[in-house]
């Protein structure tokens, strides 16, 4: 079984050698994504609520062109900045996932490139 690489220009370009995501059979790996918006290159957002959202925009789009939508994802990892900024990151995540399967999840603090505070990434399974 091959592995398919995910891109599309609807999303962040990496900024170095990697995919957006990788799929393999069912299974369908989405990198690290920030705060990017796709068209500009430049951070979308000043807090991390803001670019939760963006983040999971991105995160969507690269899911869509790998044939597959936050409903298929089974674990995120979410990285943020500041361990003062957990609680409105599960803010947004509460207002993205309602119903009763939401994605398992581990947050981790970590540095970031300057103005980001916040990075996800995804891992789906497809039927």
């Amino acid at each position: 079984m091959s592995k398919t690489e995910i891109r599309t220009d609807d999303a962040p370009k990496p900024p170095a050698n990697f995919s957006q995501g990788v799929r393999k059979g069912n299974i369908l790996q989405v990198a690290g994504q920030v705060a990017f918006d796709a068209a500009t290159g430049t951070v979308v957002g000043t807090t991390v609520a803001e670019q939760t959202r963006q983040t999971f925009k991105n995160i969507e789009t690269v899911l869509k062109a790998g044939g597959a939508s936050l409903d298929d994802v089974v674990m995120l990892r979410v990285f943020l900045t500041d361990v003062s900024q957990f609680g409105e990151m599960n803010g947004v995540w509460d207002e993205i996932f309602t119903g009763p399967a939401a994605p398992a999840r581990t947050t981790i603090y970590v540095g970031l490139p300057a103005g980001l505070l916040v990075e996800i990434d995804a891992l789906a399974v497809l039927d």
